[in-house]
Order: structure tokens, then C-alpha cells, then sequence
């Protein structure tokens, strides 16, 4: 019997146990919000028994944990801090602000993907569900049904979520009006639920360290992915660690490996362990998103094999579908000034195109003169670590600071409108950079490398340019600034690292190409029917499931945190209905 254990990170135990500290603009401690169901890991004791760990307190575990929770004992683990009392986080106003800061103990922690694409993988209890735009909608039939999901089940997932933290929106002035000329160029509608800023949802006493039963635990949710780097332990049977890629090439002559347990260190460095109770049914849960949950199975020693041999990582399990199918949907957006005052908004109306693309909106968010300048800064900051060459001179830098300056105040006085591509159809993959589980792996989107995708972004970019030259949105137009010159401004602002040609500004595709943006709907990496089996168990491996955003073949619906919520709360319901159903057969027989 063999048992590995690699140098493994610091993690927030949703018990709750910070590992990292609070992300609060104002230092404050979580027992003086009165949050004591939040505790630092500093407070864990040295080894802990649960019959379910969770990895990843955040779009997906939480719901999960909830679920789980009813009737046994479970613990969630979280990389980052806590989201109560921070204000870039509770006002929607901030929302650009709190995915711009990059601060070491931010709740986003920034990722250049390998297109040369800015990203944001979240790092706070709530996951990418905390830093979101807040839009609610479900997936399409064909979607559940490609998860191999029940359609009843998922309905009732999807209606508890609802009931937690869904609400219908005001709709003001500029959405309205974004509304009225979507409609004019000739699109579908949907109107989201946002989510509430805070939710509460009941958890049994065993699930939390001093909690009595009933009580309400107020629980943070908003959106975009979350994720938690571990190591798990994984229990072989009869041989040694050195033998284990012959499960696989000799037809599995021995048990298969069992995972049983995980490390985590706490922000001193001192590292606990987390082990599953001695229960047939008791299970470690990956939710630690489309970056975090590949990533930990490789660094556990499951992925193509070559590539972990290539790291020194032993293979536990060669799986050589695990990082592949990564997808991310482009965007493209347009900012249009106002002459009139907007109010500060985010996606609350999406215009769906028979071509495949969506069409969204906000307004009045917080930029201004600072945040002008932290672009450019942050811009040459990653230029310094990623070693590629600036496609700005210092006179087209200085131009970009003074084109942002000359449009926006302290609140932006106007919003974007952007187009997604859905799907996508271009996949690429996630890759290990380095064993240190601090470190981001090496990920790759190909964005438009299926033309099919261009071709969306062309005819949504012409979509978006109707909508802006219509009547209805007419009053929110400076009469003198002609679209061209809006294409010019986003061809000049420093956007994402990769190069302009020439034709940026005149050509759609090439504009496309250029300025593609992500929107944080990225997913993939362990995929159903390649890396999990239709009850999201890890093929290969005992005792290890994957619920989350990794396990999407594509991105669902407009935007897909109502979904990964829904999953959460779907597949704590069918975990449990197993365990009851083996144990009623057991009893019977």
C-alpha cells in the first residue's frame, strides 16, 4: 500500500477556516462581523475527519455543501478570504474595481492565458459566484441533456437556487433603452434575475465546528468561477507508488486508487490534514473550478502521464483527457460615451441572435482617471513577467491614458456593450507550469480558432453597431462621434497583449481578433464522458468526484452561474439518494 504526499498550499476551510486572511479594505476580523461560522486555518486542528471534503467553497460547493450537509458531516475548503465587509465586492458599482485588484490578498487573482487574454480566477469564499455581474439565467434543454442531467431534477435544483438568492430587476434608462434597440436590430430577449448580495441557506450542526442545528448561516454568492489548490492522497492497494502507471497498461490487475484524504497549510505554514470517515459512501468533491480542479488532479498525479513524468509528479493515474477541452467565450465590446447621465448598471437584459452570439450591456461603473493609469500600469507590469514584447509605444501608451481620460470621470459617464460567442467552438488546454500549486498553470484558449467562431463575432460587432445607431438608443449618443470612432478607441486601448495590425479599426474580423476579451465563462478541462463518468466520478479513481464548471462541454445559457449552482445543489441531492439506496439494498438484503 503506498500513500504520496506532495508539497501542497494554503486553503480556507469553510468550516469556515481562512487561509490567507480577510480581503477587506478595512482590516477588520470575521468574529466582529459576527461571522463565527468563518475561522482561519490557523485555528484548525492538526488532523480532521469528515465523511465528505469539499474543495472549493465557492459557485458550485457551496450549494453542494449545503445539500450534503443535511445528514452528514462535511467540510468545505477555500483558498481565499472572506467577502463580507468588502465593498468592492457588496456595491455593484465596483464591480471593475474588485476584478482589477491584484493585490496578494485580493479576492481575483489575475491570469494571462497563453492568447495573450487578461483573465481573473477568484480567490474569495463564494468563489466566482463573488465577483460577478450578477446575472441569472437557466441552460437550454439541449444543455441538460448533454450533462446527462434528469430534466426534473435539474428543474428543482434550479427553482431552490431561485428561491435563496434570485430577485427580478428595475430596469432604468439605459438598459431600457439597450432593450428597445435590440429589439429594432431584431433579436430574442431574455431578461436575468440578478442575485442578492447576501444569501442564507441552513447547514446541520455537523457540517460546521460549533454550530447548533437550524441555525442560519449567512453565505455569500455573486459570480464567475472559483477554485482551491490541494493535494489529495491517494490510497493504493498492494503496490507502490513507483508501479502505479501500470494500472492502466496492464489492464488494472490490482484495486483501483482510492482518494481519502488532503493537506492544506495555514497562512503560518503549518499544514493539517483532512481524512474521509471510514464510511463506504464517503467522498472527496473537486468544485475548485475550470483552472483550479485540472490543475489539483494533475499535481495528485492524475493526467496524461508523459506530462506529469515531464514534472516529476509519480502518476497515480494516467488520464490524458484531463486539461484538455479548455474553452473560453470571446468578447467584444464597444464603449459608447453619454451625454446625459446613466445610471450604474450590469447585465440585466441580453438580446439572443440567431447566429450565436449574445448581446449585453452595462453602465455607469466606477473607472475614472486612477483606473485609467492602473491599466497602463498593470499593462507593463505583465509585460515584465511574461516576457513578451509590448505592442504599444510609449506615445500610443500615452495616447490610450489620454483617449480613456478624455471619456471618463470618477463614475463612467456612458457603458459598453459587448457581444459573447456562444459555445465556443475553439478549445485548446491547461497545462502545469511549475509543481508549486501557488503558481497559475499555462493555459490556452485558441480564441477564434474555428472560423465558425469569427464569423459570430463579426455579425454580433454588427449587431452591437445597429443597436448603437438605432432610435431607440438615440439619446445616448453623441451625435458628432460616428461608430468608427468607436471601434478606434477600443483598437487603441491596450485591451489584452496581443499585437494590432494596420486593420484593426477598419476590419471586423481583425478587430475581433485584436480586442478579444474574456468574459470569465471559461470552462473545461475535465470534461463529462472524458474525465468524469455521467455521475461526475473521476474514471479510474475511487472515492473522487468533479462538480463544477471543468466538467462543461461548453458554456450554458447566457451566463452560466445559474447552472454550476444548480449542479451543486443537483448532485448533492443525487449523492444522497445513492447513499440511501445502497443502504436500504444493503438493509434488505
Amino acid at each position: 500500500m503506498g500513500l504520496h504526499s506532495w508539497k501542497f498550499i494554503g486553503i480556507l476551510l469553510s468550516e469556515i477556516f481562512l487561509f490567507h486572511g480577510f480581503c477587506y479594505p478595512h482590516p477588520q476580523k470575521a468574529s466582529q462581523l459576527h461571522y463565527t461560522f468563518v475561522r482561519d486555518a490557523t485555528s484548525a486542528p492538526v488532523v480532521l475527519y469528515y465523511d465528505y471534503i469539499i474543495i472549493g467553497g465557492g459557485t458550485s460547493g457551496c450549494p453542494l455543501a449545503a445539500t450534503l450537509s443535511k445528514n452528514a458531516t462535511v467540510l468545505v475548503l477555500e483558498r481565499g478570504g472572506s467577502p463580507y465587509g468588502n465593498s468592492n465586492i457588496t456595491n455593484i458599482g465596483n464591480f471593475v474595481a474588485s476584478l482589477s485588484d491584484t493585490s496578494p490578498n485580493s479576492p481575483s487573482q489575475l491570469f494571462i492565458s497563453e492568447d495573450g487574454v487578461y483573465n481573473t480566477r477568484a480567490r474569495v469564499l463564494g468563489g466566482g459566484s463573488s465577483l460577478n455581474a450578477g446575472f441569472y439565467t437557466h441552460a437550454g434543454s439541449d444543455f441538460v441533456k448533454e450533462a446527462r442531467l434528469s430534466e426534473k431534477l435539474a428543474n428543482a435544483s434550479y427553482k431552490w437556487v431561485e428561491k435563496k438568492i434570485a430577485f427580478e430587476p428595475t430596469m432604468l434608462q439605459w438598459q431600457s433603452a439597450v432593450r428597445d434597440g435590440l429589439i429594432q436590430a431584431g433579436c430574442l430577449l431574455t431578461m436575468g434575475l440578478p442575485m442578492i448580495i447576501f444569501l442564507e441557506l441552513k447547514l446541520e450542526a455537523q457540517s460546521l465546528i460549533g454550530m447548533v442545528t437550524g441555525t442560519l448561516l449567512p453565505i455569500y454568492w455573486s459570480t464567475l468561477s472559483q477554485e482551491i489548490f490541494l493535494f489529495i492522497y491517494m490510497l493504493l492497494h498492494s503496490r507502490s507508488c513507483l508501479q502505479e502507471e501500470n494500472i492502466v497498461n496492464t489492464g488494472r490487475p490490482w484495486p483501483r486508487p482510492r482518494a481519502y484524504g488532503v493537506t492544506f497549510e495555514d497562512k503560518l505554514g503549518i499544514r493539517h490534514t483532512a481524512l474521509l470517515n471510514r464510511n463506504w459512501w464517503s467522498e472527496i468533491i473537486l468544485s475548485a473550478g475550470a483552472i483550479g480542479s485540472p490543475q489539483l488532479l494533475m499535481l495528485s498525479g492524475i493526467g496524461p502521464a508523459y506530462h506529469l513524468r515531464a514534472h516529476g509528479i509519480p502518476v497515480v493515474f494516467d488520464q490524458p483527457m484531463v486539461g484538455q477541452g479548455m474553452a473560453d467565450n470571446p468578447m467584444n465590446l464597444l464603449f459608447v460615451p453619454s451625454p446625459i447621465p446613466v445610471e450604474i448598471s450590469l447585465i440585466q437584459v441580453v438580446g439572443i441572435t440567431q447566429f450565436g452570439s449574445f448581446i449585453e450591456t452595462a453602465s455607469g461603473l466606477t473607472f475614472g482617471y486612477s483606473w485609467a493609469q492602473g491599466f497602463i500600469r498593470d499593462y507593463e507590469l505583465s509585460l515584465n513577467k511574461t516576457g513578451q514584447q509590448s505592442i504599444l509605444t510609449p506615445e500610443a501608451m500615452a495616447r490610450a491614458v489620454e483617449t480613456v481620460n478624455s471619456l471618463v470621470n470618477a463614475t463612467l459617464k456612458g457603458g459598453v456593450i459587448l457581444e459573447k460567442v456562444m459555445g465556443p467552438r475553439s478549445t485548446g488546454d491547461l497545462k502545469l507550469k511549475t509543481t508549486n500549486p501557488y503558481d497559475n498553470p499555462t493555459v490556452k484558449f485558441n480564441y477564434f480558432k474555428d472560423p465558425l467562431d469569427l464569423k459570430k463575432c463579426v455579425k454580433g460587432m454588427k449587431t452591437i453597431i445597429d443597436v448603437i445607431n438605432s432610435k431607440a438608443f438615440s439619446k445616448f449618443r453623441y451625435r458628432h462621434i460616428p461608430v468608427q470612432t468607436l471601434i478606434s478607441l477600443m483598437a487603441n486601448l491596450p485591451v489584452n497583449l496581443r499585437p494590432r495590425h494596420v486593420t484593426t479599426a477598419i476590419s471586423l474580423e481583425q478587430f475581433c481578433i485584436d480586442t478579444v476579451m474574456t468574459i470569465w465563462h471559461y470552462h473545461g478541462g475535465c470534461q463529462i464522458g472524458k474525465v468524469i463518468d455521467r455521475k461526475y466520478r473521476v474514471r479510474g479513481v475511487n472515492g473522487l468526484r468533479v462538480i463544477d464548471g471543468s466538467t462543461f462541454l461548453r458554456s450554458p445559457g447566457t451566463n452560466p452561474q445559474a447552472t454550476v449552482m444548480m449542479l451543486g445543489r443537483y448532485m448533492g441531492r443525487r449523492m444522497m439518494r445513492e447513499r440511501i439506496s445502497k443502504m436500504r439494498t444493503t438493509i434488505n438484503y
